[in-house]
């Protein structure tokens, strides 16, 4: 009996502090699919939250209530990895969803709603890393992450440079854990309902009590915030990062002269290149020759914010070296790069130089990037003139030509886990 006194009790104080208390928030998270905005209520415990979420507005709306909407709010933010830019238009549109999903079932005027996008999440992913002890080097995340944030806390400014360090902590093993398991956690938009106690209510004998949260801590002495928990999303598949990119040179395409390219991230913003080329047309009876094949193997380096953000894009510079002969006829006379009848390395000429470009995306797997190199070629060629069926020799010369020996407009197909532009969507 004491006991069942001792309840009610409780509960009638608890009824009376909610009249006293000015403000009450109710707060939920939402989850959306992978870089969409339209909201599914069938998707992880979205039901749940939005029936609560609509049975406390029903009931704060009904005449004997004490409290009276103030306000919805959306709060979206980024996982770390997502551009910050394109993920705030994502963020709108998730926030005008769920606006939208209230209003067709309560009305709710564009007045009381606000949306504010916070940037990328560098908090979350912190206390999320702080529990969970299977995060590879978690003690050096833990540490980096504070930096960051501390940075951040004092006017630095948060920008793809963090990102950058995050990924080569460990080898990249962290950045691979944290991407399938944790990442997934902060791309959601966070819900927050606010009331306010209706200005002169005198209780008329009632005492409300909300329907029962599961968490209710008490954040201030005049106010309760109700938080919902939030949804367990089941781990993305893991693998680890990739970066790999398939490219033709579209001015060699266009002089008839298939090429293909392969590029590999090595990490740290350095990548290998590797290019060959193979033409070989001729029109004897026309005395019309196009014969080239070779190619070069570049190191490049990558800066700058897009480099940052997305390996393989961005500014690039970059040393080169490479192979190639030829043999080019036009009517009446021609230039063999080369010793005819030798090998290629008996007839090929060499080149080297420095380059830079630039590698822009235009897809969520294809860049186009521009290069322009300049160095040396060298080598010998051979002048010659077809006559009665045969092709006779004139002179010999030296190549020896510093200048523009390289120029790229090439498009890119970018393969690998990891490997694509956040251009629709935004977060991944």
């Amino acid at each position: 009996m004491k006991r069942l006194f001792l309840i009610i009790l409780c509960s009638v104080a608890f009824g009376l502090g909610l009249l006293d208390a000015q403000e009450v928030s109710d707060s939920a998270t939402i989850r959306f699919h992978q870089s969409k905005s339209v909201l599914d209520p069938g998707f992880g415990d979205n039901r749940a939250r939005l029936d609560e979420m609509l049975a406390r507005l029903r009931s704060y709306g009904s005449p004997d209530s004490a409290l009276m909407l103030k306000g919805v709010r959306v709060v979206g933010s980024a996982s770390p990895e997502g551009t910050v830019a394109i993920n705030r238009t994502l963020s709108e549109k998730r926030a005008e969803s769920i606006f939208g999903y209230f209003a067709d079932s309560v009305g709710l005027p564009d007045s009381l709603t606000s949306f504010t996008f916070v940037g990328r999440d560098w908090q979350g992913l912190r206390e999320l890393v702080e529990a969970d002890p299977a995060v590879p080097d978690r003690a050096e995340v833990l540490t980096l992450l504070d930096e960051i944030i501390t940075e951040g806390d004092n006017g630095g400014r948060w920008d793809s440079g963090d990102l950058a360090r995050l990924r080569q902590l460990g080898g990249g093993k962290s950045y691979s854990y944290m991407y399938s398991r944790l990442f997934p956690s902060l791309r959601a938009s966070k819900l927050y309902v606010d009331y306010m106690r209706k200005p002169g209510y005198a209780g008329r004998g009632i005492i409300e009590i909300l329907p029962a949260p599961l968490t209710i801590p008490v954040t201030e002495p005049t106010a309760f915030a109700l938080r919902l928990s939030v949804p367990e999303e089941k781990p993305a598949k893991c693998c680890r990062p990739f970066y790999m990119g398939l490219k033709t040179n579209l001015l060699y395409d266009a002089l008839a002269v298939p090429n293909l390219s392969a590029e590999f991230y090595i990490g740290r913003n350095w990548s290998v290149v590797a290019n060959w080329m193979y033409g070989w047309w001729d029109k004897d009876h026309l005395h019309r020759y196009w014969r080239i094949y070779g190619g070069d193997i570049a190191l490049r380096r990558w800066f700058g914010r897009k480099a940052e953000e997305k390996p393989l894009t961005g500014h690039h510079i970059g040393v080169y070296g490479g192979i190639v002969t030829y043999d080019f006829e036009f009517g009446g006379r021609g230039w063999m790069g080369g010793l005819p009848g030798g090998t290629l390395w008996d007839r090929c000429n060499i080149n080297a130089g420095i380059e830079y470009g630039y590698s822009l995306p235009i897809g969520r797997r294809l860049n186009l990037d521009f290069t322009i190199g300049i160095g040396y070629i060298g080598g010998k060629y051979y002048e010659y003139v077809p006559r009665d069926g045969h092709y006779v020799w004139q002179s010999t010369h030296r190549l020896n030509w510093v200048g523009p020996t390289k120029a790229e407009v090439s498009l890119v197909w970018l393969i690998g886990c990891d490997n694509y532009n956040r251009r629709k969507g935004g977060v991944r």
